[in-house]
C-alpha cells in the first residue's frame, strides 16, 4: 500500500518538475536581447519611421516652387510642410531660414540633419525630406511630332514620355531625335538618339532623361524617290540600309512594261552634282536618291 502511494506522488511531481524546467529555458537569460515579432512590431507613440524616396527624384535639384515635406524621426514638432521660395530657402524650425535650393533629396536630408545636430539642438537626427508638388519644370518638343510645344515633365520624365505627350511622330519624322541641353556654364550640346535601338535594347539607361528647359527635335526621315515603270511611283521614307529591290517593292512593284534591266539612280554628291550611276536590286539607297525604272522594249 505504502508503495502504491509512493509511487503515485512520483508520478505527479515529474510533469510538474519538467514543466518548470520548460519555464526556465523558455524564459530569457539576465543581459540577453530579444526580438520581437515582425507582425506585432510598432513604431513607439510620436515617432515618425524615416522613409525612403524614390530613387527616380533622388537626384533631382530642389528649387523656388517645389513643396517639401520634412519630418525628424521621433520629433513630430519638428515635421514641416513649406514651398522653397525663390532665393532658395524655407524657414524651418529651430533653424530659421535655410538653403536647400540646388541640393538633392538626400544632400538636404544630410544637411538639416548635421545642422541640429552642429547646433546642439539634437544628439542625433533622422531628417525625412519629400517633395509633395514639383514646381513647373518644362521642355520643347519640336519638329515632326503632331502637336510641337512646351510640355511639364517631372524627374521621371524621359525622352519617349516627352514625345507621347507631344501625340507622337508624324509618319515623315525620324525615329532618330535631337536632344539639346544646357550644361552648368551655359553652353548647349546636342546628341542624336536612335528610338529604334533605345526601345530595342529594353534598357532603361538608353531612355534618356529630359531636365528642364531641354529641346527635342524631330526632323524629317531621309527620302528616296523612285519613277518610270513602278505602280506607285513617288516619295517615300528611307530605311536604314534599304535596296533598291526594296525600293520597288514599296513603290508596288514593276508595271507590266517595266524591268529591272537597266536600273538608274541619279545621287547629289557633297559638292552639289548630281551624278547618275547604273544600279541593280542589290544597290544601297541613300537619302535623296532618286531610282528610274526603265521601259521593257521585249
Amino acid at each position: 500500500m505504502k508503495r502504491s502511494i509512493l509511487l503515485l506522488i512520483l508520478s505527479l511531481m515529474v510533469p510538474f518538475a519538467m514543466g518548470q524546467e520548460g519555464a526556465r529555458n523558455a524564459a530569457p537569460k539576465p543581459g540577453a536581447q530579444t526580438v520581437p515579432n515582425a507582425a506585432t512590431k510598432s513604431i513607439q507613440p510620436g515617432g515618425n519611421a524615416p522613409t525612403m524616396a524614390p530613387n527616380s527624384a533622388t537626384e533631382y535639384p530642389l528649387g523656388p516652387g517645389d513643396i517639401v515635406k520634412i519630418t525628424v524621426y521621433n520629433n513630430p514638432d519638428l515635421t514641416t510642410e513649406a514651398q522653397v521660395s525663390e532665393s532658395g530657402t524655407i524657414n524651418f524650425p529651430l533653424l530659421g531660414d535655410i538653403k536647400l535650393g540646388g541640393l538633392s533629396k538626400v544632400a538636404a536630408e544630410n544637411m538639416l540633419s548635421r545642422e541640429l545636430v552642429k547646433r546642439k539642438f539634437l544628439n542625433t537626427a533622422q531628417v525625412n525630406v519629400l517633395v509633395t508638388n514639383y514646381r513647373a519644370l518644362q521642355a520643347s518638343v519640336l519638329g515632326e511630332v503632331k502637336a510641337p510645344g512646351k510640355f511639364t515633365i517631372f524627374p521621371q520624365s524621359t525622352i519617349t514620355d516627352l514625345l507621347a505627350q507631344a501625340g507622337g511622330i508624324t509618319p515623315e519624322g525620324s525615329r532618330i531625335v535631337t536632344l539639346v541641353q544646357q550644361t552648368a556654364d551655359g553652353k548647349q550640346v546636342s546628341r542624336e538618339i536612335d528610338l529604334d535601338s533605345v526601345l530595342a535594347s529594353g534598357e532603361v539607361g538608353a531612355n534618356l532623361p529630359v531636365k528642364n528647359n531641354d529641346i527635342i527635335y524631330v526632323t524629317k526621315a531621309p527620302m528616296f524617290y523612285i519613277y518610270g515603270e513602278v505602280r506607285k511611283p513617288g516619295a517615300y521614307r528611307l530605311e536604314p540600309n534599304m535596296t533598291v529591290q526594296q525600293a520597288l517593292s514599296v513603290g508596288g512593284g514593276l508595271t507590266v512594261r517595266g524591268t529591272e534591266r537597266g536600273l538608274k539612280i541619279n545621287r547629289k554628291q557633297a559638292g552639289g552634282t548630281v551624278t547618275t550611276i547604273n544600279a541593280n536590286a542589290a544597290t544601297v539607297l541613300k537619302e535623296n536618291d532618286v531610282v528610274t525604272v526603265a521601259e521593257s522594249w521585249f
